[in-house]
């Protein structure tokens, strides 16, 4: 089986190349073994932001997160990557995902068209 693509919405991959060298290296590892067809060492569903969102969640001394969706057969869509500073995922970072889960849904049906 081939890689699957990745597309990005929004600002999600300049938002990854502003992570540390660290991250970044383990941000591309870990959506590698996505494109795959495998799961993420360490990721957890996010319901709130739409159905098949899941996190990669980084840790590097700081704490980084991706929200992507890999359950379409056309690719994996990059949401949102962000740097998180609290324990709680801020109000701005889950609607940020929300808004481009809508995003992605609008792509995809042009994808159709």
């Amino acid at each position: 089986m081939g890689h699957k693509p990745i597309y990005w919405i929004g600002t999600s991959r300049n938002d990854i190349s502003n992570f540390s060298e660290e991250a970044r290296r383990k941000a591309g590892f870990q959506l590698r073994v996505i494109q795959k067809g495998d799961k993420a060492n360490d990721f957890k569903p996010i319901p709130i932001i739409g159905k098949g969102t899941e996190e990669i969640r980084i840790w590097t001394g700081e704490t980084y997160r991706i929200f992507y969706v890999a359950r379409f057969e056309e690719g994996i869509y990059v949401l949102h990557a962000f740097r998180k500073k609290t324990q709680r995922t801020s109000k701005k970072d889950i609607e940020l995902g929300q808004q481009r889960y809508q995003q992605m849904i609008q792509f995809r049906q042009q994808l159709q068209e």
